[in-house]
């Protein structure tokens, strides 16, 4: 059961969590569970060696090898979730997640905006890409540097995530700064004090967007955007962790209705309650998260390629053999 929503301006931050499990809860009433498929080209390679009587056997030996680490692991998925809220266009926020159901694990990497890219020949921040080309050219871009494939994308409109969590009766959470921020320009005016507080889906919204408090002299974070993808992180897992514990059947018709407005993905209804299932089945402490490792020199943060390889492999890569820095194309 496929769904095509309509293209709004998206916002993926930290809803994740909450649209698995309501895809689960909505799609699991209506018997849709069903796994993801990979596209045949994300495969083609496994399909061994060409036994045309025009190959060689070094032909043969080069196609074999290259099946070989194109081989994926089962039941193995790299899902990307952006967002966008900078005025502008671009993704200020981007998290590639590898569900990996086969061994109860999900990790998701948070891509710092100001990341160095190459799009259409240009240096660039990764986040123009999304305003270049949208999702998809943001998946290419991201699984170009990373040597894997962007499987699929998932993006959710600023008032379906407000929406999303105040469907769950808001979270728990406890906001790591004091927050003292005002933009009468995007209709924010963000002032919380550090601690424990339960918040609804706009409080929510504004703390995982806030960066720097207005008056810059008065730090928050120290380094602005690693510090909002600290919170960030920290954000989806108290959502996780609470999301996953309840029990919403008596909400099902909210979910399909905010799911069906708000959400905007290349997965079916029936993929994302499989893998709000998965998630279930896994619990909280089976979801990590982790930033790519880079270093600011103005005006980019360039990845540390041998830290990034590592960090491919340890949690990302959805092959059966490890990638290696060829496979990589990060931007010197």
């Amino acid at each position: 059961m496929s769904k095509k929503h309509r293209r709004r301006r998206s916002w993926g931050r930290t809803a994740l969590g909450i649209v698995f499990v309501a895809a689960a809860v909505y799609a699991g009433a209506h018997c849709l569970f069903r796994a993801p498929e990979i596209a045949a080209s994300s495969i083609s390679a496994q399909e061994g060696p060409s036994q045309t009587s025009q190959s060689t056997p070094r032909e043969d030996e080069a196609a074999a090898a290259l099946a070989a680490h194109e081989e994926r692991k089962p039941n193995f998925y790299t899902i990307l979730i952006s967002g966008v809220d900078d005025g502008n266009g671009g993704s200020d926020t981007n998290i590639l997640v590898a569900v990996d159901a086969e061994n109860g694990k999900i990790h998701g990497v948070s891509i710092p905006r100001d990341t160095k890219a190459v799009i259409a020949g240009k240096n660039r921040k990764i986040n123009f890409a999304y305003n270049s080309g949208g999702a998809s050219l943001l998946a290419e871009t991201v699984g170009t540097q990373l040597g894997i494939p962007v499987d699929f994308t998932v993006t959710v409109d600023l008032d379906g995530f407000i929406a999303l969590v105040d469907a769950i009766g808001g979270v728990d959470f406890y906001i790591p700064v004091n927050m003292d921020y005002d933009d009468p320009l995007q209709g924010l005016s963000i002032h919380y004090q550090k601690g424990q507080r339960h918040l609804n889906g706009r409080q929510a919204m504004e703390v995982v967007r806030f960066r720097h408090n207005t008056d810059t002299s008065v730090v928050a974070y120290g380094n602005e955007d690693i510090g909002r993808m600290s919170t960030q992180q920290e954000f989806l897992k108290a959502v996780a962790k609470q999301t996953l514990t309840l029990s919403n059947v008596d909400k099902i018709g909210q979910f399909a209705k905010i799911f069906q407005q708000y959400v905007d993905t290349d997965l079916t209804v029936g993929n994302l309650a499989w893998l709000g299932k998965e998630a279930i089945s896994m619990g909280t402490d089976s979801i990590t998260f982790s930033t790519l490792p880079g270093k600011w020199k103005s005006p980019y943060i360039y990845l540390d390629k041998e830290a990034t390889l590592s960090l491919v492999n340890e949690s990302l890569n959805p092959y059966a053999e490890d990638r290696v820095m060829a496979d990589l194309d990060i931007p010197s």
